[in-house]
């Protein structure tokens, strides 16, 4: 009796040293492989981390995960605050669960210039997925990454490909036209757009509307209905404008309801024709490798950054310019151009 009473808080105390203890990488990425979602999440935690000691551990982890094989599609959502990207991501989300497949929700919120704190409640908006086994939601801190996305956002996606995941939504932070980071790594990406909210044609930005391979009316319900269906029409208008695609895909524009769940299920067949397509023409693939290169291009000017802003000499100097600066007796690009001439004659 006094075994079955103890039982419970022996438990406990193994969870509670498990989580302290330092995980090896060939424990993560076996605990990342075999779908267990708390190391995942442990996992890209460590891949966000800004310690120097992680960075190593990372890495390796990376190595490991990106030799698991996967036939994932990766989707990025896009749009302007209050166009309803959380709810249409818990919609889809749970309509694709429901056919079986395993969904991973890699969600970026913004992070305050004064603060650096964020609120990163993506996942109690989305309490049905979240609750959903076949799921996984991750909110980051956008920190100071442009574009709508995480710095970390493209590790994230490979060691959810590795657990598993056969659809990767990556939601952006929604602040207007800079969502484009995002593009360079995904397979499909959709803008969505609200009607109703002022002229249709402020909505009609060659940038991001260029870049996007749908567009999705949203909150086309109710009194809206007629609106949605209206902007519809406008917005297949301006693609038209456009130039093609180098994929040979012909941008589709759609309307539906993240509430009501209408509209939901064609965009994704939607998107799966887009895939059959993209796949038949070797354009899939070759976007892959696009989105590697990027990546490798993306992490060379990172390393580079790091490697002279930890220098001591490169402070010392860039903090003597910064005073000249200040106090407007040399132009920021002169002094740019002596700190970086300083700093490579000592190289």
């Amino acid at each position: 009796m006094a075994a079955e009473k103890n039982r419970p808080s022996n438990t406990i105390s193994k969870i509670k040293a498990l989580r302290k203890r330092e995980l090896s990488v060939e424990e993560l990425a076996n605990g990342i492989v075999n779908g267990n979602k708390a190391l995942l999440a442990k996992a890209i935690t460590l891949l966000e981390s800004t310690q120097p000691t992680h960075f190593e551990k990372a890495n390796a982890l990376i190595e490991k995960c990106l030799a698991q094989p996967n036939n994932s599609i990766r989707l990025g959502i896009t749009g302007v605050p209050g166009v309803g990207k959380s709810s249409f991501i818990e919609t889809l989300g749970t309509t694709l669960t429901s056919l079986g497949k395993k969904v991973a929700v890699l969600a970026v919120d913004p992070s305050s210039s004064l603060s650096k704190g964020s609120i990163l409640g993506d996942k109690t908006r989305m309490q049905s997925l979240s609750k959903d086994p076949n799921a996984f939601i991750r909110p980051s801190p956008a920190g100071t990454s442009l574009g709508g996305v995480a710095q970390k956002t493209r590790e994230s996606i490979i060691l959810c490909e590795a657990a598993g995941y056969d659809v990767i939504l990556v939601e952006t932070v929604g602040v207007g036209q800079s969502e484009i980071a995002v593009h360079s790594m995904v397979d499909f990406f959709l803008l969505l757009k609200l009607s109703g909210a002022g002229d249709e044609l402020q909505g009609i930005k060659r940038g991001i509307m260029e870049m996007a391979d749908a567009i999705a009316i949203n909150k086309a319900d109710g009194s809206n209905l007629e609106k949605a269906k209206l902007a519809v029409t406008e917005f297949s208008r301006a693609l038209h404008l456009y130039p093609p695609k180098a994929n040979g895909w012909s941008p589709k524009v759609m309307k539906c309801s993240a509430t009501e769940n209408t509209g939901i299920l064609e965009i994704w067949h939607m998107v799966e024709a887009f895939v059959v397509q993209n796949r038949e023409n070797g354009f899939f693939e070759e976007n892959r490798k696009t989105q590697n290169k990027n990546w490798f291009l993306q992490t060379v000017d990172e390393h580079v950054k790091q490697f002279f802003y930890q220098r001591p000499a490169f402070q010392k100097a860039q903090a003597e310019l910064l005073k000249d600066v200040e106090e407007r007796k040399m132009s920021p690009f002169y002094a740019a151009k002596i700190l970086l001439e300083q700093i490579t004659k000592e190289l």
